[in-house]
């Protein structure tokens, strides 16, 4: 941003271009902030549970980012993309704990693993389409929940998962008051993954995933091969999957069954669904609000507020899924595209800022928008 753009902004528009700045200085700081606030949090905000809180966003927000550069900008809908999320939880847990490595091959180990699996699930899914694409995902979603269950290799704990091993972790890691050390790092890695997104989407390839996205017999038409810009996608998005999960084992200090199955990738695309699909911050806004919905929804279903309400709604108000579905429906119906999408408009002038991407309603061919 240069000094005479700075010069032609109005007081309004140069608050809405900092505020990328403020929010991530804001983040930055929170571990340091012993302020209150009400409703939203219990205790001060650099309370352990507070942080892992947030921290836990952070990572299932890189999750929901990953997926949405194959779901929101390429336009594959696959419904096995919690499969590398989970390869980045267990493979590192499987390394530490069995096999006693240290904590630098063991998360190099889980990416190369979730890297590899990503290409193997992409290589032969993307040979499908459409409905028949998402169902081939499914099952290899499924098949690597039944591994994960059944406990196979006597590796992952089976129903109850794989504790994680912090003999030989570094100190910083370990313990409820290094809470802030872990904080950073989700941080931190949700910063990188969105930078490297965003790299990703103004490139000459990602402008190639959109094409596939609008029209992918006309990017063939071009001479391209949607098959391999399909599959780079894929394993891109399924790389920074495992990212998160590894930052994830950590915060967990386990693993469980059900970061693996088709449930955690319907659970991601509601998360792009509500921050908008197309948007770089919009699905890490979603994940946010979702995390929280689900921690907090869950706590206010159980007070003493909604049990003495009458029975006819106290009822299914102690229901905390009744109530995120009532929440659901209201984002949909007045943001149909997304929190991104409801403020495309305000961000439009600042799109360099974002990352460039913020949602827009789809143009039918031949028609431009204004």
């Amino acid at each position: 941003m240069t000094a005479r753009t700075v010069s032609k902004m109005t007081p309004g528009g140069l608050v809405r271009s900092l505020a990328p700045v403020v929010v991530l200085l804001l983040l930055l700081v929170v571990p340091r902030l012993s302020i209150e606030v009400p409703v939203l949090f219990n205790g001060p905000l650099d309370r352990p549970g507070n942080l892992r809180l947030l921290a836990v966003g952070f990572t299932l927000g890189i999750a929901a980012l990953s997926y949405n550069l194959l779901f929101g900008f390429t336009g594959v809908l696959s419904f096995g993309h919690a499969l590398f999320f989970g390869a980045g939880v267990y493979l590192p847990a499987i390394a530490l704990r069995h096999w006693e490595w240290s904590v630098v091959p063991s998360l190099l180990f889980g990416l190369a693993g979730g890297t590899v699996l990503a290409l193997a699930v992409g290589a032969l899914s993307l040979r499908t389409e459409g409905v028949y694409l998402a169902m081939v995902t499914l099952a290899f979603a499924q098949a690597g929940a039944v591994i994960v269950g059944k406990n196979v290799g006597d590796l992952t704990g089976g129903e109850e998962g794989l504790s994680l091993r912090t003999r030989g972790l570094p100190e910083w890691m370990v313990g409820v008051v290094n809470t802030d050390n872990l904080y950073w790092m989700a941080l931190v890695t949700l910063i990188v993954v969105y930078l490297l997104a965003w790299r990703l989407v103004t490139s000459p390839v990602g402008q190639v995933w959109k094409g596939i996205r609008e029209n992918e017999r006309r990017v063939e038409m071009l001479g391209l091969r949607p098959y391999v810009f399909k599959l780079l996608a894929f394993v891109i998005s399924g790389a920074l999957a495992t990212c998160g999960g590894m930052v994830y084992l950590f915060l967990a200090s386990g693993a469980t069954p059900r970061v693996v199955g088709a449930n955690f990738t319907v659970t991601l695309l509601l998360m792009v669904i509500i921050g908008g699909s197309g948007s770089l911050w919009g699905p890490v806004a979603g994940a946010m609000l979702y995390h929280f919905l689900d921690i907090r929804l869950t706590d206010w279903a159980a007070s003493d507020t909604v049990a003495s309400l009458p029975a006819v709604l106290s009822r299914p108000l102690r229901d905390p899924l009744f109530i995120f579905g009532v929440i659901f429906i209201l984002l949909v119906m007045f943001f149909p595209r997304g929190i991104a999408g409801a403020f495309g408009g305000r961000l439009r002038p600042f799109r360099h800022v974002f990352g460039g991407a913020v949602a827009r309603p789809a143009v039918a061919p031949g028609k431009t928008t204004e």
